[in-house]
This record gives structure tokens, C-alpha cells and sequence, in this order.
């Protein structure tokens, strides 16, 4: 396939073009897209360099896929300029999740919510991505009544300004801040922007994409995001109120079987999730698995994953992977 990769150069494009490595995507021509700032520098795809063009560049070009992470603005822009001219966009923005008319995916989630007719294939947001991976198999087992979710998000959830901000701080040397207060031995209860409610749109996110990603609509859902100044991951404190009782031998086994799940979970060898441990794996960790004994049928437990990767960049390649094996006609509708 013919492959874009727009936002080559940010933290989640890189990691993008890692991925594609590694898992041996059928890449036969390959499109790195960034800002001007950018141009005519060289990216590595499979030990071979090849230089930024411009989004008209790339759109000139025609590829069959593209792999969209250059932000909201651009995405809205760009996006549909692509898929009218037949390319598969696989965006990891904002801009198009929320849209009933494109799907939003998580393959180990809702692997048939994309049709050749969609064009346009929106990414979730790293926070909810492994939320889902592990709400979906409980719901079918014991029906999901609500669920409770406090995370504590990397900084390179916001980018490198965020990364240079944490280690200026520990440095003692000025740069840009990108977050209201220090973050540096510090935690800050906001991620994103406040919107209604007194909520965050990182906390919003959460709940919309995913009661669509899980096609429940009316999922009681309620969350606090918390940055922390560590990298390699985002980390959720989660407790799930279910319709039925469960057995928790059960539970960790029907987790421990679930596709894109890996199972840490022994208190007594000091065995549980971190960001230090999922960081460059693609799988979402789940520990710390226990009842909550103050209301009936209720669990807590602690879910991690490397947000630049399955959260962002692997979720996205897995996407395409379901796409290109068969590579799905291509119609003239671009959503």
C-alpha cells in the first residue's frame, strides 16, 4: 500500500513510523507529511530515508492510506480532501469522532464498525482506547451499570512543549509551559480545557467515545483526568458496578483470554501495572483486581497502556491492518 503518514515528525508520527516497522506493514511507497518548518527533512521507514513533502504533496501523490496526527485543525481540513480523492483516512484527532456519520474503532472492541464505505476512520483518545479493551469483555460477561474512572496521564499525552516543560523544571532551566502550574513533583487535576459542568474535555471524552465505541448510549460513566509528570504511559484507577455478581477466579481469566490484554495481578510479589512497564509495549495492563466491598457486584482495578502506542499510534495501524487484508473496495462516498 501507499502510505501517508501526516505529522511524521510529532511524538505520536514517529511512533507511527515505528510501528509500521514493526509490524511489517505493506508499505510499498511511502509519504512523510509535516509543516513547512519540516520540509525536506528526512524520515526513516525500514532503513530507508525519505524526505517531509506538504500535505498538497501528499494529496497530489494519491496514497491508499492515510495515517492523520497533525491535530484537529488540520484533520477537519485535510481529512476530506483525501477521502474524496480515494484515499482511507485513519485519523487520531478530535476532529471526527464524535461524527454519527464516521466510526469510531478500537479493533479488539468493535472490529466491524468500519465499512468500505467509510472513508474517514476516526481513532479514539489514548485514555479511552484502554478503558474499553477492558470494559468490553466484562460487559458481555456480567452487563456494565457504571463505571467510575480517575487516570493519571503522562505528559506525553500533550506533546514534546509538555515533555520540555517536566525536564526544564527538573533542570532548573526556563521553557515554554504548556500546562497552568508547574508539573514537575506535582499533579494536576486538568487535562484538556473545562467545559460544561465543571468537566474537562478529556474527561468528556471519556465518557462520549465510549458509550460510541461500545454502542451503549446511556452508559453511566463519570471520570476525573489527572496529569503526573512521568512518560511511558497512562494509568486509570477504575471501579465498575456490574448487573450480575462475578466470580473474581473468573474475572481474572476471562481478562487474562481477552484479546489486547495482559493480566499483572499478584499483590504478594508486589506484581501490578506501570507506566515504566507498559512503556514501548502494546498491550493494556490490568492489576490491582478486587471487589469493592462497599456496594454489591462492584470491582476495582488498575489499567495501564503506552498512550503514544496503543493509546495512539499501534491502535491506528491495527486499524488499517483490518482494512488492508482484504483492502476493501473503495467507494465514492467519502464517510
Amino acid at each position: 500500500m501507499r502510505v501517508a503518514v501526516v505529522g511524521a515528525t510529532g511524538l505520536v508520527g514517529q511512533v507511527l513510523c515505528r510501528v509500521l516497522e514493526e509490524r511489517r506493514f505493506p508499505v510499498t511507497e511511502f509519504f512523510p507529511v509535516a509543516s513547512a518548518a519540516s520540509h525536506g527533512k528526512p524520515v526513516t521507514l525500514n532503513d530507508r530515508e525519505y524526505p517531509v513533502i506538504s500535505l498538497q504533496e501528499s494529496l497530489d501523490l494519491k496514497p491508499d492510506l492515510a495515517l492523520f496526527s497533525a491535530g484537529a485543525s488540520v484533520s477537519r481540513e485535510w481529512a476530506p480532501r483525501f477521502a474524496e480523492a480515494g484515499t482511507r483516512v485513519i485519523d487520531n484527532s478530535s476532529a471526527w469522532r464524535m461524527d454519527p456519520a464516521i466510526p469510531l474503532m478500537v479493533p479488539e472492541v468493535n472490529p466491524t464498525a468500519c465499512s468500505s464505505r467509510n472513508l474517514i476512520i476516526a481513532n479514539p483518545n489514548c485514555s479511552t482506547i484502554q478503558l474499553v479493551v477492558v470494559l468490553k469483555p466484562l460487559h458481555d460477561h456480567y452487563g456494565i451499570k457504571r463505571v467510575v474512572v480517575s487516570t493519571y496521564q503522562s505528559v506525553t499525552g500533550t506533546g514534546y512543549k509538555a515533555v520540555d516543560q517536566m525536564m526544564a523544571e527538573r533542570e532548573g532551566r526556563e521553557a515554554i509551559r504548556v500546562y497552568p502550574h508547574p508539573i514537575d513533583l506535582n499533579a494536576i487535576p486538568q487535562c484538556d480545557v473545562f467545559e460544561d459542568g465543571g468537566y474537562t474535555k478529556e474527561e468528556w471524552k471519556l465518557v462520549r467515545e465510549s458509550r460510541k465505541i461500545m454502542g451503549l448510549p446511556e452508559l453511566a460513566l463519570t471520570a476525573t483526568t489527572v496529569r503526573i509528570p512521568v512518560q511511558g504511559g497512562h494509568s486509570e484507577s477504575v471501579n465498575i458496578a456490574f448487573e450480575r455478581d462475578f466470580d473474581l477466579g473468573e474475572l481474572r481469566s476471562l481478562l487474562s483470554r481477552s484479546p489486547g490484554i495482559l493480566v499483572q495481578d499478584d499483590p504478594s510479589s508486589n506484581l501490578y501495572p506501570m507506566p515504566r512497564t507498559a512503556h514501548n509495549r502494546d498491550e493494556v495492563f490490568v492489576g490491582r483486581i478486587r471487589r469493592d466491598f462497599s456496594q454489591p457486584n462492584s470491582l476495582n482495578c488498575w489499567i495501564v497502556a503506552d498512550n503514544l502506542r496503543k493509546g495512539a499510534a499501534t491502535n491506528a495501524v491495527q486499524i488499517a491492518e483490518l482494512l488492508a487484508v482484504p483492502y476493501p473496495p473503495i467507494l465514492a462516498n467519502p464517510v
